[in-house]
């Protein structure tokens, strides 16, 4: 039986490497070779027409990584190597059928992945975070730190941006949550969003963003372009870059915060912080930049706390208190998310920060999730609120009106 790497063998014969060679000659070639092999041993129509996709992938594109991409049921590729790739549908994971011919092959999807990104990635520097085109996020592991390497993880996103009122469809937030969380948006809280691998972060900072007036100046940093912005005119996008191969030109995080204080921003959107560059975000939240919002990894609303804590001291050599007094006086608004067992993702809850007072941060839970019932694998519960929101002083300068809890107006 036929077998896609004699194909891909044969087309390589024939190809005239000297020269570029054009997507419709390249065509032209695989069909020519199709209808010779098939000549010689039966193939099915829907056969022929696989190995061309495969074989034009193979040559033009990211090999079998591109029927991937393009399937958009699937959310996530992890290639384990050359013998299994997992693919995630619908929060489920199945093993595929496909398989990359030779280490080399995947090796070089991975060159033309990190070159696309502006990257490197080899045995000196084998652990890269690259994006496509389409944003898609990228890992890659090579070996020797891989030992069943290289290992590749793509994290992909809708062609079309998510909006909030798309999450009101999938009940990842009520109506009445959204309205207040906008409303905060607009007025300029400070927001910061958290939660577990997996749980739309990404997707909710993109949705939340789209309440920030137009006229605003917004300057975006991330490790790796993610975000899609819409309608925003004055939006500057940076992202950070790694050293090169001499350990050089390096720019990070931190460096891109820096830069953005001097560029006259409005708001300043941090894509996600993990290390010490949570001091630079707290400075920026505490310097006038009302309204930024920026996400990190946590599993509660306490415990991303304690993380910003362990982030601005790996970055600076400062007590405890002063560090919690510039978390609660710069974060407003965290908004913490989750994964259920359902693989659904949520609003798990929405809590104001009070202050510092009596060493430690105060909190005032606003919105809790609650699950009332499972019925056929799939859960079900209601948002409730907690407590009224205690600072409403840039509400009040931003000219809205926050009812009260007897629903008078403060």
């Amino acid at each position: 039986m036929i077998q896609a790497e004699q194909l891909h063998a044969r087309v390589l014969e024939e190809l005239d490497m000297s020269r570029e060679i054009e997507d419709e000659e390249l065509t032209e070639l695989i069909h020519r070779i199709l209808k010779e092999v098939s000549e010689e041993e039966y193939i099915s129509l829907e056969q022929r027409t696989e190995f061309g996709k495969e074989l034009f992938n193979a040559f033009r594109k990211l090999n079998l990584l591109q029927e991937f991409l393009e399937d958009e049921e699937i959310t996530e590729i992890m290639i384990n190597g050359t013998k299994n790739i997992f693919l995630e549908k619908a929060g489920h994971v199945y093993l595929s059928s496909k398989r990359f011919v030779s280490k080399e092959k995947l090796e070089d999807v991975i060159q033309q992945i990190a070159a696309g990104a502006n990257r490197i990635v080899n045995e000196a520097s084998p652990i890269v975070d690259a994006r496509l085109g389409d944003g898609s996020r990228v890992n890659v592991v090579l070996s020797p730190v891989a030992i069943n390497g290289p290992i590749v993880t793509i994290r992909k996103f809708p062609k079309e941006t998510i909006t909030m009122n798309q999450l009101i469809q999938w009940e990842s937030i009520s109506t009445e949550v959204k309205e207040f969380l906008s409303t905060l948006v607009a007025a300029g809280y400070n927001i910061f969003i958290s939660g577990g691998t997996g749980s739309g972060k990404t997707t909710f900072l993109n949705a939340l963003s789209q309440y920030i007036p137009k006229d605003e100046r917004i300057i975006t940093i991330e490790d790796n372009a993610e975000l899609r912005i819409l309608d925003a005119p004055n939006l500057v996008t940076l992202e950070a870059r790694n050293a090169n191969t001499e350990g050089r030109g390096e720019i990070t995080i931190r460096d891109l915060i820096k830069t953005a204080l001097r560029m006259r921003p409005d708001r300043i959107i941090v894509g996600e912080v993990r290390q010490a560059e949570a001091i630079d975000m707290l400075q920026a939240f505490n310097t006038g930049h009302d309204g930024s919002l920026s996400t990190g990894h946590a599993n509660s609303t306490k415990d991303m706390l304690s993380r910003l804590e362990t982030m601005v001291l790996m970055g600076m050599e400062l007590p405890l208190s002063a560090v919690q007094r510039q978390i609660a006086s710069g974060i407003d608004i965290i908004v913490h998310l989750g994964r259920l067992r359902d693989k659904s993702r949520k609003v798990l809850e929405v809590t104001e920060i009070l202050d510092y007072r009596d060493g430690e941060i105060c909190l005032n839970p606003l919105y809790v999730y609650e699950e009332t019932n499972e019925r056929d694998g799939r859960i079900y519960g209601n948002w409730r609120k907690v407590q009224e929101l205690v600072h409403t002083e840039k509400l009040l300068a931003a000219g809205y009106k926050y009812p009260g809890k007897d629903g008078d107006d403060n």
